[in-house]
């Protein structure tokens, strides 16, 4: 028996055929998953933050079992980042490679310590943020975030203000946010730059220095023993734990909000199935106990974004950032 086929037959399998590859491909590409070891790199040495938080992530990965392929951690300190940006940057198209970076990744470029921005990669989540809190020794004069607004109106150079890790980093810009919103020259403030956030408090403690903007977790600690006063935290809404006494700016009044976020990037050029399993794999992450507990104890917040919502914020992160440090005269 013959079965003739004319060209509209023809025409028709082809489309069938067609549709029944294109299935096959899509769903092959909807099981992507690591085919190798990931590389999730920290721009920081060990025991640094982003070293912290990789390192949690690789722990939580492999024993909730998120992740199957081995996940390992690398250490790429240097440069404000630039080693561990340029390390990604290599590995475009490759989804087995991600980056754990701070706000650093955006002032970086803007005060142009480097090149490479954040727009050379590819979102994949926020994953959290710690808030800038303003201290003073218990035994100072400034009693609230209106005695220091006050005193940085009248004389923005008369205190000297501790900041980790660098000039232009968050520390520094919450305390030229709240020197704009006194009304002062922010050029005349007086920032004292320490390697770390905890050399700041020793020396605020030391009376070397009369004010210290840092992440909150780092102030904690004194805090609870009587021995630093926190007048007012650079956040969206008063924190948890012990942070639940100290009020924001907003409740003071003004609009001040530095933060020092953990987000992750992956190289340009990955699919975007490839995304979507990376974001489910942080979405699970951000859902665990171990996660939350952890954050709670170091006083973040859970700021979870999906790859096209830490997009947006890095986008007007950066806008942000770039306006208040070219008032410093920082901008490049």
């Amino acid at each position: 028996m013959k079965t003739r086929c004319d060209g509209k037959s023809v025409r028709r399998i082809a489309v069938l055929a067609g549709a029944a590859l294109a299935c096959v491909a899509t769903a092959q590409a909807q099981t992507w998953k690591p085919e190798r070891a990931v590389e999730l790199v920290a721009p920081s040495g060990p025991g640094g933050g982003t070293d912290k938080t990789a390192r949690l992530i690789q722990r939580i990965w492999q024993n909730a079992r998120v992740v199957e392929a081995p996940v390992n951690v690398i250490n790429k300190p240097g440069g404000g980042n630039t080693v561990a940006l340029t390390y990604l940057k290599q590995h475009a198209g490759d989804a087995h490679y991600l980056l754990v970076v701070s706000a650093v990744v955006l002032t970086g470029h803007i005060v142009g310590r480097t090149t490479i921005n954040y727009t050379d990669f590819t979102p994949i989540a926020q994953l959290n943020s710690e808030y800038v809190a303003f201290a003073v020794r218990s035994d100072s004069p400034l009693k609230s975030g209106a005695d220091l607004l006050a005193r940085l109106k009248q004389d923005p150079a008369s205190l000297s203000i501790a900041v980790g890790t660098s000039l232009g980093g968050a520390n520094h810009i919450a305390a030229a946010l709240a020197a704009r919103a006194a009304g002062a020259d922010i050029r005349k403030l007086k920032p004292v730059v320490f390697k770390s956030s905890a050399e700041s408090v020793t020396a605020l403690l030391g009376g070397h220095v009369d004010l210290v903007t840092s992440g909150a977790s780092f102030l904690a600690g004194q805090f609870r023993q009587g021995t630093l006063r926190l007048l007012a935290l650079a956040a969206p809404r008063r924190g948890a734990g012990v942070l639940a006494t100290v009020p924001t700016w907003r409740e003071q009044g003004h609009d001040i909000v530095s933060d020092n976020f953990r987000n992750v990037l992956a190289p340009a050029g990955i699919d975007a199935q490839q995304v979507r399993y990376w974001e489910d794999a942080f979405a699970k992450l951000a859902r665990t106990d171990e996660w939350r507990k952890d954050l709670e104890a170091n006083l973040w917040e859970n700021t979870y974004m999906s790859s096209s919502e830490s997009r947006k914020y890095l986008d007007a992160q950066y806008a942000q950032l770039r306006q208040i440090l070219a008032d410093l005269g920082l901008a490049k």
